[in-house]
């Protein structure tokens, strides 16, 4: 069994990690190196990092639509994606006789796409879970072969969610691929009547909007958190918000994005039918800190009206 594996952040290090415990990786591919943070380091993708740690060949193409000669060289048997960040060509899909599998974070066919995770959390999913699957020429559109259910918690945030995800994405795909190599594994088209789309997330996007209720304003902001974050304003400058939680109290003669009041956990937030409150926080120019700690050097009456935009 000669497996290419195709992947780029840290979510897929788990999967890289367990095949090669368990089968013989031949080659990786990955999206090229970035500059990473204000001193712009150019950064090996974390899958690399695994790759060459264990002195497996990395193939980094560009474009690999127009760049997948040395893939087809390695004659894989397999190929197993995992958030590999480009689409990939026919004359690839077409090249190893047991196909290429994917591993993807969301019940497929709900949640297509780049932020699947982000997605489940931002729109309020009670549960979501992995899937392995073929693919195909369109996105995330193959035939199911396996599926896991995880139950999403209040608790969790973007962080805790891909974590549970990524290590249950690893155990998935070793439980399932015997039955692919030994040709007894199921074949599930996916129903096109349940499909949903998880696109990357724009910084748009990213902005609170405390006009909605406060279960969309508190799953967006777990949805964010840690990176990228939801963000607001205050006194013209931009708040990062990375926890809160949904408040009992409602302020009928507030306006939305009102602060309201200041409590021992943070800072009340008026939404569309209730209130918020946001209780860590990232003021503009500052370290990620305790609403407490914002509270105690801005003081509580400068910020009580004061209008979240």
């Amino acid at each position: 069994m000669r497996i290419v594996f195709m992947g780029t952040p840290e979510f897929a290090v788990p999967v890289l990690e367990g095949l090669i415990s368990n089968y013989e990786v031949v080659g990786v591919v990955s999206q090229p190196d970035k500059v990473v943070g204000r001193h712009q380091v150019l950064t090996q993708t974390p899958i690399k990092k695994v790759a060459l740690q264990h002195h497996i060949p990395v193939f980094q193409p560009i474009k690999i639509r127009e760049d997948y000669e040395e893939i087809l060289a390695l004659k894989p048997d397999m190929i197993v994606t995992c958030a590999y960040g480009q689409i990939i060509p026919k004359v690839i899909l077409d090249c190893p006789k047991l196909g290429c599998i994917n591993v993807h974070a969301s019940l497929l066919p709900k949640l297509r796409g780049g932020a699947p995770i982000h997605k489940a959390l931002i729109d309020g999913y009670d549960k979501t879970g992995i899937t392995i699957m073929y693919m195909d020429v369109k996105m995330d559109n193959g035939d199911i072969i396996s599926q896991k259910e995880l139950e999403i918690l209040d608790s969790d945030n973007l962080e805790s969610l891909h974590d549970k995800l990524s290590v249950m994405g690893r155990d998935l795909l070793l439980e399932t691929l015997p039955s692919i190599i030994d040709g007894t594994n199921q074949r599930i088209p996916q129903n096109e009547d349940e499909v949903t789309f998880a696109y990357n997330i724009k910084r748009e996007e990213e902005k609170i909007d405390f006009s909605k209720t406060s279960r969309e304003v508190f799953n967006l902001i777990r949805g964010l958190s840690p990176v990228p974050s939801a963000f607001t304003s205050l006194f013209d400058l931009e708040m990062k918000i990375y926890e809160s939680f949904i408040y009992d109290r409602k302020y009928e003669q507030a306006v939305c994005g009102e602060i309201v009041d200041v409590i021992k956990e943070g800072i009340v937030v008026k939404t569309q039918d209730g209130s918020v409150v946001l209780t860590k926080i990232k003021p503009f120019g500052k370290k990620m800190m305790d609403v407490s700690s914002y509270v105690n050097g801005v003081g509580k009456n400068k910020l009580i009206g004061q209008v979240l935009r």
